[in-house]
């Protein structure tokens, strides 16, 4: 191995690293966020995919492109349906207002009787 080849693989084993001990240490408030994040990265991706798939130097780039392009768009497509479905979850159930239940006419009054009056 050259000497370039072992300081980029070291590099990357350092950021698999450093990148598994940063998602773990997330607390669950701030995954939404951090997937926008992730999201946008993967679009960036899937455009330097595009620019692969399209730079026709030979038919393997052109195949090896077409499938980053894939894997980008399930990536990207992924992590927009899974960020959807954790805002969702997160979204307080639809309660009605606080003065609204003092707002009602009494069980038993007469259909369009204002509040608080007298039953007839």
């Amino acid at each position: 191995m050259t000497t370039t080849a072992i300081i980029e693989l070291y590099v990357f084993v350092l950021a698999g690293f450093v990148g598994y001990l940063v998602i773990t240490r997330v607390p669950p408030l701030l995954h939404t966020p951090l997937m926008s994040a992730t999201n946008a990265m993967s679009g960036i991706s899937l455009v330097g995919s595009l620019v692969a798939a399209g730079a026709a130097h030979n038919r393997v780039a052109t195949i090896l492109g077409f499938l980053a392009v894939v894997c980008a768009t399930i990536n990207v497509v992924g992590g927009f349906v899974i960020t959807d479905r954790m805002l969702r979850m997160m979204r307080p159930d639809a309660k009605p207002n606080r003065g609204e239940a003092e707002r009602k006419p009494p069980t038993g009054a007469a259909p369009g009787a204002a509040p608080g009056a007298p039953d007839a």
